[in-house]
């Protein structure tokens, strides 16, 4: 990219996207991208980010441009994420595997992505930015069938990313991680709504503060599993971190996205009723918008410090 014009503020410092895009740059190793172009307020060029077939094609440049992901795409009306975003967590993971290792980012690591959704889109960004190995795990079979076709359209990370269908939807680690299998981190972008009408709702919202009719579609849309459970995010993670405790030898970090701080004080409790012995906060920020995943162990210092020891000497 050209020299960088403006910064995004709050980004983590590696994240290739803090500055603005270079539009000329994108469109061209990704011409379909100039279709969606429009001038912006100060006459620079921009696209319609309330549009979905808009952020989609920005997706496909990015992916393009900076992980080489050749091909990607999504069916309609499934969650087309915001790239910067996504990457911001992987950034942040890293620094936090990197704390059991002398502050080294590791190059060799094993995640587990819970909910790899159709776009595919953490292992993508993780596999290209520090060669870690992917397992992503779905309920959803159509969402499964989409990140499988992505695989095959970019065969170089077929041997890098593995796909498995969680048969059992009242279920999360059972089933996915198998007997002797063990895995650096997971991951998890949960349903954050505990209803489709709070859901629909915060699409009002959205709408209204982009200043778009309720008609309009909008690129924060998505499938029902993709945005909310009975009981929210709240009890997803609740779920979560109470189904990982017959995981804890297996898994040395799992994390979870939450949305909203107020719910951290609820999964701190669930956490020590669960017998973690190790919670961390990574605070993340694009913008105005204050985001955060919390990490939760059931090994100490010197039990993570021996699996990387472990690790290293395999």
């Amino acid at each position: 990219m050209k020299t960088p014009v403006a910064t995004k503020p709050g980004l983590h410092p590696r994240n290739r996207h803090r500055n603005r895009y270079d539009f000329a740059e994108l469109t061209h190793i990704s011409p379909a991208l100039s279709a969606f172009l429009r001038q912006g307020p100060h006459g620079e060029s921009t696209i319609d980010f309330a549009c979905p077939q808009s952020v989609k094609a920005l997706n496909q440049a990015l992916l393009a441009y900076f992980y080489k992901v050749t091909t990607w795409d999504i069916p309609e009306g499934f969650l087309c994420p915001p790239v910067p975003g996504r990457a911001d967590y992987i950034h942040h993971l890293a620094d936090l595997l990197a704390d059991d290792n002398a502050g080294v980012i590791p190059s060799e690591a094993s995640v587990l992505d819970i909910g790899v959704g159709a776009n595919c889109i953490y292992p993508l960004i993780g596999q290209h930015e520090y060669g870690w190995r992917f397992t992503g795990s779905e309920t959803d079979g159509a969402a499964l069938r989409s990140a499988a076709r992505i695989l095959e359209a970019n065969p170089t990370l077929q041997r890098m990313i593995r796909l498995r269908r969680q048969k059992d939807n009242r279920q999360i680690f059972t089933g996915i991680i198998h007997k002797n299998e063990f895995f650096d981190a997971t991951l998890c972008n949960p349903p954050f709504h505990d209803s489709e009408q709070n859901a629909h709702q915060e699409n009002e919202r959205k709408r209204r503060n982009l200043g778009q009719s309720s008609d309009v579609s909008l690129n924060f849309g998505g499938r029902q599993h993709e945005l909310w459970c009975e009981g929210g995010e709240v009890a997803f993670v609740s779920k979560m971190i109470n189904e990982s405790r017959a995981f804890g030898s297996q898994v040395r970090w799992f994390t979870s996205l939450v949305s909203k701080g107020e719910h951290l004080p609820v999964l701190y409790r669930v956490m020590q009723e669960a017998g973690v012995v190790k919670v961390v906060k990574k605070e993340m920020a694009q913008g105005h918008k204050q985001s955060r995943f919390i990490a939760w162990s059931f090994l100490n210092d010197e039990q993570r410090a021996r699996w990387v020891k472990r690790r290293v000497a395999s």
